[in-house]
């Protein structure tokens, strides 16, 4: 992989803290991918039958969970709709209280995952 030249990029937050430009750009960046994401966000809680406002906050919150933990380049941090699909039953059956143990043991289920060598079987899985 070439090595970045973009310091957003890269990771390194002070050549964009000392860049008034290049934080404004990062800036408008992140409210324009926000903006981006309300309609994304209010069709998966119709599909997830739950109510629109629970969806957007919960979005926001993503957002600002990935800006502090950080993310990878090219890494979509977003809604997803299978995870709409899947949600849309149980929101159903046991309500809206359910969604969050779901989500936060699906997370520990991820992490186990890993710490087990589970991505070493990856390299099965074909790429196209």
């Amino acid at each position: 992989m070439p090595p970045v030249s973009d310091p957003a990029a890269s990771g390194n937050l002070r050549p964009i803290l000392r860049s008034p430009s290049l934080l404004t750009r990062e800036m408008l960046a992140g409210v324009l991918t926000a903006l981006a994401l309300i309609p994304e966000v209010i069709s998966f809680s119709v599909i997830a039958g739950v109510d629109p406002q629970v969806s957007l906050i919960a979005s926001v919150v993503l957002c600002l969970a990935m800006s502090v933990f950080g993310g990878r380049p090219a890494m979509v941090t977003a809604a997803a709709g299978s995870v709409a699909l899947v949600i849309g039953p149980m929101v159903h059956q046991h309500g809206v209280g359910y969604i969050l143990p779901a989500v936060i043991l699906a997370g520990i289920i991820q992490i186990l995952f890993g710490l087990c060598g589970m991505p070493r079987l990856m390299r099965f899985i074909p790429r196209r």
